[in-house]
């Protein structure tokens, strides 16, 4: 599905309107790679020379400067490092390895070759709404952060019917279940802003236990359905946040500073990620609530964002705000028109190959992809909350 997703948007390249490159799609490879897919790819783009169904064929080829990778996570750490030691620049699918020891491995990889673009998939970041808090925070608009709620919720695993697949079972799922496949999507923006989380109290749940194979057979789903994530999260206070948080472990750097000079900002963060989502078709959604201003964002209303400005003892209320076209990427259509999930992937596409041809530097900070470093992270976070499940307390991050 998402290389499909990955070759439209190539097709749709020329849409952006003010970048320096030109990808083009020259190879293919999947291991059950079918004559009517690969004539569905040849479709879409004539000028592929390969198509196989072993990734080493692709890696040995010296033209091909770059690969995507959208495989179950348990292939994350050999096929990312095999395409980073092949010299490629890599855009790999999240959760960027299957657990904290395969991203460590991914990132060690990376590491060895600075040269290279290598980064994780996240489109959220590149909607319009998204975009708009986004400035907001940079902007250090909100002022002092009261609480925030970031999630991805889904409705489709509601049918116990629906066949189990590889996102059921931990052995290519992971551990970490939904938060390894939706959580990773909540944490660019946020951790692009500056916001670390400090512990986590998570709420796991394995609502629907069974599920049917190809033969009808019920099988045992051993994967989380649902995850709900309480944090106490740490925010810079200024309007300079840092690109990247802290390293996980370390202090908070100097300008992570609250109300007063000199406190830590501290607020509560809540991060949800479910495959059983009543009425939820494919939601992503951002809500910040501040001193001086507030916003909410859902892609259920995908061109509509909410905000409340405040001033001390003026009155509070929520302003709608119909958004049109607004990109980091300017595009050939109008700002009047409206904005859609694949819009975002295009975006995100553009800001990958953007990076690449200027060294790893993105043009903005909120244009830029979401780093390895940055999956840490997530990692550490995901981590600690299997540790709190399990424990049924607030545990470190």
């Amino acid at each position: 599905m998402m290389g499909k997703e990955f070759a439209g948007a190539l097709a749709r390249f020329p849409h952006l309107t003010d970048l320096e490159v030109r990808p083009e799609l020259v190879a293919i490879c999947g291991r059950r790679l079918q004559p009517e897919v690969e004539r569905w790819f040849r479709s879409i783009a004539p000028g592929i020379e390969l198509a196989t169904r072993d990734y080493r064929e692709i890696l040995a080829r010296s033209d091909i400067e770059a690969v995507y990778i959208a495989v179950p996570h348990d292939l994350h750490a050999e096929l990312y490092t095999a395409a980073i030691r092949s010299g490629k620049h890599v855009l790999g699918e999240k959760p960027f390895g299957i657990d904290a020891e395969a991203n460590a491995a991914i990132r060690a990889a990376a590491a060895e070759r600075p040269e290279l673009v290598v980064r994780c998939a996240s489109q959220f970041m590149y909607l319009p709404g998204a975009q708009r808090v986004a400035r907001m925070l940079e902007a250090g608009a909100f002022g002092r952060i009261i609480e925030a709620d970031l999630g991805f919720l889904h409705c489709s695993d509601l049918n116990p019917a629906k066949p189990i697949n590889w996102k059921r079972r931990a052995e290519t799922n992971g551990a970490y279940g939904v938060l390894g496949d939706l959580g990773m999507h909540t944490l660019p923006l946020p951790l692009r802003a500056g916001w670390r989380p400090l512990n986590v109290r998570a709420l796991l749940s394995d609502i629907v236990t069974r599920r049917p194979n190809e033969e009808g057979t019920l099988q045992r789903c051993d994967t989380w359905d649902n995850a709900t994530l309480l944090c106490e999260a740490v925010a810079p206070a200024d309007a300079q946040a840092p690109a990247h948080p802290p390293e996980h472990g370390a202090e908070p750097a100097a300008g992570y500073a609250g109300q007063d000079e000199g406190a830590v900002q501290r607020f509560p963060l809540t991060i949800r990620a479910h495959r059983i989502a009543p009425g939820e078709l494919n939601s992503w959604y951002i809500k910040v609530l501040g001193t001086r201003a507030s916003a909410a964002f859902s892609t259920k209303e995908i061109n509509r964002l909410w905000t409340l400005d405040y001033e001390p003892g003026g009155e509070q209320a929520w302003r709608r705000l119909d958004l049109g076209y607004e990109s980091c990427f300017p595009a050939v259509s109008a700002s009047s028109f409206e904005f859609g999930f694949s819009d975002a992937l295009l975006q995100m596409w553009g800001a990958y190959f953007e990076e690449v041809v200027r060294g790893g530097v993105p043009r903005e900070r909120f244009a830029g992809c979401f780093t390895p470093e940055e999956t840490a992270v997530g990692h550490a976070l995901f981590s600690a909350a299997l540790r709190s499940q399990r424990e049924g307390r607030v545990v470190p991050v």
